[in-house]
């Protein structure tokens, strides 16, 4: 199993390129099941997860090839994935492949829409929470589909002539039942309207792409969505949105060095609230031409006090890389964590190094120290294991993350970045 070693100390400077995100990608490629025409994304991250949901769509009968420039050192350029689904022929996502990640689990509204019928099992993922599927399911519910639960899976049928609009008003915010309900409704016969839609840049991404496909939606990165919908969707080609999460990952990167670094690509629009945070914290940043710039003297950050919120707020995703950061700060700083439990798992690893970090509940407290140890530490998730990565670039000595699989599911190529930028970071491979 690999690991990976850094020795901390170095200041990163220089130029890092974003990657296409991960969290549209997913759902885009789940969005080649409604058409039989060929769906071209542009700009698509090589992730873990990214290729095991290409197995899956592989599994109900997708064809996925991957063409284009391998990224150099220089020019980190995201692939050329071509998803063809001219058939379904088998509408069953097996326990075996949905427990590896949960994104997949979003196959369900677009089988349901094409083929009236799926058997999905219950999904996987990160441990940080229970995350539950009933809203999915419930809104499905709401465009006529017919839903059991038996041993683990998800039996859903749609009525006889397929899936028809309704309204759909989710209690909570989810991101994943927006996707779902979402892919099912752009083919569903008549109006769906989805009131308390998330508004993540990543669904207006999918949702962009889908009225390229010919879909009818209005109210694209709005809480309600209206979607009137058609008989068929065609082919298109589409550019994946770089990724807001690794873009503020590696600012905080930058900001807990000391560094200075142009993030290519990135949006500042899809995480103005974490930029916001880090210039309140003393951080600068410049809106440049193609990028933001993120930079920080020898000045020790200001704390600062932050809660999780679905977009536009502050992301959960960055939760734990904002308390890594903060370790840099004089004085204490504190997180409320809203949208997940057991999303503090990585505290007990930066503790290790010698961080101070107090937890009441969904309350933490992050006091600053003049500075971290290398340590043996364990990445337990994806964002956990980003948070390492940030403790071990300031630590004094090595730090060695193991697992980093999970590093592996969402961030791609991250020693090669952090290496261009002066950072010691190497992968160990046993």
């Amino acid at each position: 199993m690999d690991r990976i070693k850094i020795t901390g100390g170095k200041r990163l400077k220089g130029t890092i390129a974003i990657s296409g995100a991960k969290n549209a990608a997913l759902p885009l490629m789940i969005a080649s099941l409604l058409t039989s025409d060929t769906l071209t994304l542009k700009n698509v991250p090589n992730l873990a997860d990214v290729l095991q949901l290409g197995r899956i769509l592989r599994n109900h009968g997708t064809d996925f090839t991957i063409s284009g420039k391998r990224p150099g050192k220089k020019q980190m350029q995201g692939e050329t994935f071509l998803l063809t689904s001219r058939d379904i022929w088998d509408t069953t996502a097996p326990y075996e492949m949905v427990s590896k990640m949960r994104a997949s689990f979003w196959v369900l509204g677009p089988l349901l829409a094409r083929e009236h019928k799926a058997r999905v099992s219950l999904p996987g993922g990160c441990a940080i929470g229970t995350r539950p599927v009933d809203l999915h399911l419930e809104g499905l519910k709401k465009l006529g589909a017919k839903i059991e639960l038996e041993d683990g899976y998800v039996i859903a049928r749609a009525p006889r002539g397929g899936l028809k609009g309704g309204k759909i008003s989710f209690p909570l915010i989810s991101v994943g039942a927006t996707h779902n309900c979402l892919l099912a409704s752009v083919l569903a016969r008549g109006e769906t309207v989805i009131e308390n839609a998330a508004c993540e840049p990543e669904i207006g991404d999918v949702a962009r792409c889908l009225v390229k496909m010919g879909a009818k939606i209005e109210g694209i990165d709005t809480h309600t969505l209206k979607i009137e919908g058609v008989d068929q969707l065609e082919g298109a080609v589409h550019t994946v949105l770089p990724d807001r999460i690794e873009a503020g990952t590696y600012a905080m990167a930058v900001a807990a060095t000391g560094g200075d670094v142009f993030l290519e690509g990135a949006v500042p629009e899809t995480l103005q609230a974490a930029l916001d945070l880090m210039e309140q914290a003393g951080v600068t940043i410049k809106v440049k031409k193609g990028g933001i710039q993120v930079s920080r003297g020898r000045t020790k950050l200001k704390p600062v006090h932050v809660e999780t919120e679905p977009f536009p707020g502050f992301p959960t995703d960055l939760q734990a890389q904002f308390m890594a950061m903060m370790l840099r700060a004089k004085g204490t700083s504190s997180v409320r964590e809203t949208i997940f439990e057991n999303r503090f798992m990585h505290v007990a690893e930066l503790m290790r190094m010698g961080a101070k970090i107090a937890l009441s509940g969904d309350r933490a407290e992050i006091t600053g120290v003049d500075e971290l140890i290398g340590a043996q530490v364990m990445a337990t998730d994806l964002r956990a294991s980003a948070s390492l990565v940030i403790g071990g670039l300031v630590a004094r000595g090595d730090t060695i993350i193991n697992r980093v699989y999970h590093l592996d599911r969402g961030f791609e190529r991250i020693e090669e970045k952090l290496s261009a930028c002066g950072a010691k970071i190497e992968r160990l491979s046993e």
